[in-house]
């Protein structure tokens, strides 16, 4: 009888343990990307924000998200367990360094000008040519741009200070992509009417990333959530609302086996 007890009881304490375990929050970064996640009256908020917490409800899971400093997030989510990064753009360089949930935005990456500048670009050689070209410098594009040969590209504290100095004059070009422009102009003072497109040089996939310690499982769960909320309509409905009068971009709803 003692015996039965003992293990009825170490099988009652294994099970909490792993409830326990299973029921640990995670710890989310983000950062100011409107309309992605940025902060509204001191809470996240954003298009990315609310595709989490629909994943988090239909998981179970718990998790405490913060509005970081995108290095401090960055730095944070390669390290701890349990953590993760949104949104994040998955390029060949960062593809080690997470284990990736995704894709949940799909992004065209392009040079702005001011309208009239007279400035024109149709490749890469031309912008190396256009003037001084800014972008913050923890942004993807601008080590896409380093990389690529461009020194004339002026790496910025962030998007504020990029279209700030595009309003003033203080530089001639700013890099952006086609989801953000509106927000980040706004950033500078600036409407989508007194910028131009240049040239569209990069297309890319935003997911959420989580760090190389964290539970293979759990990403495996998050991706399977991910993709039936594209097969459900959920996803879509989430999109419209963040970005009303926008197509979602081709491919975006494609899951793995479709």
């Amino acid at each position: 009888m003692r015996t039965s007890r003992c293990r009825w009881l170490g099988c009652l304490l294994a099970l909490c343990l792993a409830h326990g375990l299973h029921a640990a929050p995670l710890q989310l970064y983000t950062e100011e990307y409107p309309p992605m996640n940025f902060a509204r009256e001191g809470r996240p908020a954003g298009l990315a924000v609310d595709l989490v917490r629909e994943i988090l409800a239909r998981t179970g899971r718990g998790a405490r998200i913060s509005l970081v400093p995108w290095a401090r997030g960055y730095q944070a989510a390669q390290v701890d367990p349990d953590s993760g990064l949104f949104v994040t753009m998955r390029t060949a360089e960062r593809e080690p360094l997470f284990q990736w949930v995704g894709p949940v935005m799909v992004v065209v990456t392009s040079f702005y000008a001011l309208r009239g500048s007279g400035i024109r670009i149709d490749s890469l050689e031309d912008a190396a040519r256009a003037g001084t070209i800014a972008v913050p410098r923890q942004w993807y594009s601008f080590q896409e741009l380093k990389a690529r040969g461009l020194a004339n590209v002026y790496g910025v504290i962030g998007p504020r200070q990029m279209m700030s100095m595009l309003r003033h004059g203080r530089v001639q070009v700013a890099v952006a992509d086609n989801v953000t422009l509106e927000s980040l102009l706004a950033l500078g003072g600036l409407t989508p009417a007194e910028v131009e497109p240049l040239h569209a040089f990069m297309r890319s996939e935003a997911y959420i990333a989580f760090s190389p310690s964290t539970d293979p499982g759990l990403v495996a769960e998050w991706q399977q959530t991910l993709d039936s909320m594209k097969r459900d309509g959920s996803f879509a409905l989430i999109y419209r609302r963040w970005l009303p009068g926008q197509a979602l971009p081709e491919g975006l709803l494609n899951v793995r086996g479709q």
